[in-house]
């Protein structure tokens, strides 16, 4: 995916999960935060962000802050919204015969639907942007809304659908997504409880530049959690 009208700016700091003040040009502006998780190791003073124009001259914040550069020198994406957009576009060429995004399944909605012959497919995605030598970790902050997902999606797995959790890896030079049990002890069990239903958890390394954002790996076999080469 793309994002248009693209400007860096440096982060001052973020009053609340929903606004920073970046300083661009000089000058110091409120903009909206399209992550509402801590992301406290990379909105640090002084760090050099992205943010995206909005379109609409009438929104009370008229930038959003779609990525920023870790003091390691690695380029995080940190666009909440777009993880669904790339796996969306990256299940176009998945070979399935069809697919439904934001499905009504139960009282709940999943990400994706999708349906290869008669196998009927159920797919929750969330984006991992908290990296610690390394490996990635989910959740950055409690997720009582992941923990019910995983329940969910375990329960699916034993009524014979094909289920998996896809980890965008909102970052380059990780490929391996880890439950976050420090932060919430509880997702880590039900990581477990899902994984022993049948569930699978596949973790999609990106290509992060400051205004795009694209899956840059092929699986090999639809949930079978292996990466092959990347690619452009």
């Amino acid at each position: 995916m793309k994002y248009n009208n693209v400007i860096r700016g440096e982060f001052v700091d973020r009053p609340n999960r929903f606004i920073a003040h970046v300083r661009v040009e000089g000058q110091e502006e409120t903009v909206h935060v399209k992550n509402t998780g801590r992301c406290k190791e990379l909105l640090k003073p002084g760090a050099e962000v992205w943010l995206e124009k909005a379109s609409n001259p009438d929104r009370k914040t008229q930038s959003d802050l779609i990525a920023v550069r870790k003091d390691t020198g690695v380029l995080f994406n940190i666009d909440s919204q777009a993880c669904n957009k790339v796996v969306g576009e990256w299940l176009e060429g998945q070979g399935f015969d069809f697919v439904k995004p934001e499905y009504k399944f139960g009282n709940s909605r999943v990400d994706f639907y999708m349906e290869r012959g008669e196998e009927q497919y159920l797919l929750e995605v969330k984006g991992c942007t908290l990296e610690v030598d390394g490996v990635g970790y989910f959740p950055d902050a409690p997720t009582e809304r992941g923990v019910k997902h995983l329940r969910e999606l375990a329960e699916a797995s034993k009524e014979g659908y094909h289920c998996a959790v896809a980890f965008t890896i909102q970052m380059a030079g990780v490929t391996e997504v880890r439950p976050n049990v420090e932060t919430h002890p509880e997702f880590g069990v039900a990581w477990k409880e899902a994984e022993a239903a049948g569930v699978r958890f596949l973790m999609l390394p990106c290509h992060v530049e400051p205004d795009e954002l694209f899956i840059d790996a092929t699986i090999r076999g639809w949930f079978d959690g292996t990466l092959s080469e990347t690619h452009r």
